[in-house]
């Protein structure tokens, strides 16, 4: 399993991009989005859910480190419209603000 998760790693990276909060809306429509909380690494968690690592992904579930982006969330970016990170795990878009 890890040696999954680091290859996934590593080509995940390679996918990652910044996004404007405009670009992220008809995504956020559609509940496409999953918020990454800022403590947690955005491609280790894209990884464990690309690797259907089950037991990772539902203690963030569980904690709220990871959850469908909300509303509050999503007028805040809309209002600052801060640097996000994106990477994709289809069908899922993960988004992270991060600082500058």
């Amino acid at each position: 399993m890890s040696q999954n998760i680091d290859a996934l790693r590593v080509q995940l990276n390679s996918e990652t991009a910044k996004a404007d909060w405009s670009e992220l809306l008809p995504f956020f429509a559609k509940g496409q989005l999953l918020h990454v909380d800022s403590a947690l690494d955005l491609i280790d968690v894209a990884a464990h859910i690309a690797a259907d690592h089950a037991p990772s992904v539902q203690t963030w579930l569980t904690t709220g480190r990871l959850s469908k982006l909300d509303d509050a969330t999503a007028q805040d970016w809309q209002a600052r419209n801060p640097p996000i990170w994106t990477v994709v795990v289809a069908p899922w878009i993960l988004v992270q603000e991060r600082a500058h």
